[in-house]
């Protein structure tokens, strides 16, 4: 869903064929305001390329400007390999106000059974897909595959983590090619160049905060096969770990924790930061900047990764959830930051079966 634009992209799944288990997937654009037909779409239903002899178990929509794109996760049907658990990622992107057909399609095979994948559109040309390492793709011609950039390495493989969760935020980066009039930066304006990426592994337990501005700084690494994560990661990362799983949220340069406190996990403390450059250089009395290299011990056998990107850490003075109440969403914008709240006290033994809470709430911390 695209506010901005007035769109609203639907992708869903409908039965047919001889066997029960295959699936066609469907996207469709419409109006966000009466559910019509999009007036600037070029049709009203996107024509997917298939993958031969694969279903598809899970699919999900991304979008930024012009660009819609289907990520899916596929597997070998019982007719072509009755006993085979192959997985394919299958990634499709659409120019859709000129075009309802595309050529600009990426696939591959899964490395491990647990390996999810993800992406991110950087401005109008750029995309990241994360699969068991950051490939940076060029989407400038929309005729044609995404053209390999750079590939950033990760320090280990990320299957043996768990499932990766990009949050990207594409609020500060403009949809036009055109030249934007420059608004005075303060410590409380979003820089474009210094947009963050999060990956959340393990649970929700281990938190990487990746500045993209090694994505836009490419001078003398393209075309290089692959760039070692020492070379890249250390002064460009962040990495946060844990005891128990940890809400986060992505907005521009910031960062929203909550930092879960105590062995049961239900009560934490907010932590907003700031990884712009000019907060850590300007930050006015407000929180603490952390300059210093942090180590934590990470990944399958416990490797020690060092990581310094700088930023400013502020606190909120005070401690949220408790036994009985779970945070089940954290967001922020200028105004505040809102948390949603999920009771889920039991009255009854019906109540201790239920899967859906007593009630839900939601929070608001003006700033």
């Amino acid at each position: 869903m695209d506010p901005s634009q007035n769109l609203l992209a639907v992708v869903y799944v409908v039965p047919g064929g001889p066997h029960q288990s295959h699936k066609t997937v469907h996207v469709d654009l419409r109006a966000l305001n009466d559910d019509s037909v999009h007036p600037q779409a070029a049709g009203r239903t996107l024509v997917l390329s298939g993958l031969p002899k694969f279903n598809t178990g899970y699919a999900k929509l991304k979008g930024f400007g012009r660009h819609i794109a289907l990520l899916r996760r596929q597997h070998g049907t019982p007719i072509a390999s009755p006993n085979s658990s192959e997985r394919m990622w299958q990634l499709q992107i659409w120019d859709w106000k000129n075009s309802i057909t595309s050529n600009c399609v990426l696939s591959n095979t899964f490395l491990d059974l647990r390996q999810e994948f993800d992406i991110s559109f950087l401005g109008n040309n750029r995309l990241l897909v994360v699969t068991d390492d950051l490939k940076l793709d060029s989407i400038e011609d929309m005729s044609r595959t995404p053209q390999l950039m750079a590939c950033f390495l990760l320090p280990f493989a990320l299957p043996d983590l768990g499932c990766p969760l990009l949050t990207p935020d594409d609020s500060n980066v403009q949809h036009s090619s055109e030249p934007q009039m420059q608004t005075p930066q303060t410590m409380y304006t979003s820089d474009p160049k210094y947009q963050l990426l999060c990956i959340t592994l393990s649970y929700r337990t281990q938190v990487f905060i990746i500045s993209t501005r090694i994505f836009s700084d490419l001078d003398g690494i393209v075309g290089t096969t692959s760039i070692p994560w020492k070379r890249w990661g250390p002064s460009n990362t962040r990495i946060f770990k844990h005891a128990g799983p940890c809400s986060v949220y992505v907005s521009g340069n910031r960062v929203l924790q909550a930092f879960p406190i105590h062995k049961s996990y239900t009560q934490y403390v907010l932590h907003v930061m700031d990884f712009s450059p000019l907060a850590v250089a300007n930050r006015r009395g407000l929180g603490q900047v952390v300059k210093e290299s942090s180590t934590v011990f990470i990944g399958p056998s416990g490797e020690s990764l060092t990581t310094s990107l700088p930023y400013v850490d502020v606190e909120l003075d005070r401690k949220f959830g408790s036994d009985s109440v779970d945070l089940e969403g954290i967001w922020a914008d200028q105004n505040g930051i809102y948390l949603l709240n999920a009771n889920w006290q039991c009255k009854n033994e019906t109540d201790i079966l239920s899967d859906t809470p007593q009630s839900r709430w939601l929070e608001v911390i003006g700033l």
